[in-house]
């Protein structure tokens, strides 16, 4: 269910963020907002990467660290560390969930020909996220599947709060 916003010239468009000093990338029409880091409510019995909710504007969106959920060593959030409100699709139904990261760096445009796919990580390591990756630059940017980024179950979780 992934919609890519292509430009005029054909390439799609992705939102650039830091994360263990690694560069990703997201579908620029997931994304909903960008705010600077702010304390969240935090609930008990949920995954450690789950830091809690938030609300936003009336709604309440959980909030996920992404660097505890691709298992990443943990940092200590700064001036720069985000959260990016994306809109996830699960059976057909949107629902907002937020993802702090270390920063924002820019918008990409993208060629579809420039995309290459995913590696097979084989069974120790979970691609299952990865949209695909590219390189621009000579820096190499790991293209995130928003959809893909937490399991239907998880999302159930995410859905009752």
């Amino acid at each position: 269910m992934e919609q890519l916003q292509q430009t005029a010239d054909g390439s799609n468009q992705y939102l650039s963020f830091s994360l263990g000093g690694e560069e990703y990338g997201i579908d620029i029409l997931r994304v909903r907002e960008i705010r600077e880091w702010q304390r969240v409510r935090t609930l008990p019995d949920t995954p450690v990467y789950m830091k809690g909710v938030l609300d936003l504007r009336g709604t309440i969106v959980p909030i996920i660290d992404l660097r505890s959920r691709f298992k990443l060593a943990s940092a200590e959030y700064t001036s720069t560390t985000v959260i990016i409100v994306l809109a996830v699709v699960k059976d057909k139904k949107q629902l907002m969930v937020g993802v702090v990261v270390d920063g924002v760096s820019d918008v990409l445009n993208i060629p579809a020909s420039g995309i290459r796919d995913a590696p097979e990580l084989g069974n120790c390591i979970s691609a299952r996220y990865m949209s695909g990756m590219v390189t621009l630059d000579e820096r190499m940017v790991i293209l995130l599947d928003v959809d893909q980024i937490l399991s239907p179950e998880e999302l159930c979780v995410l859905e009752a709060v």
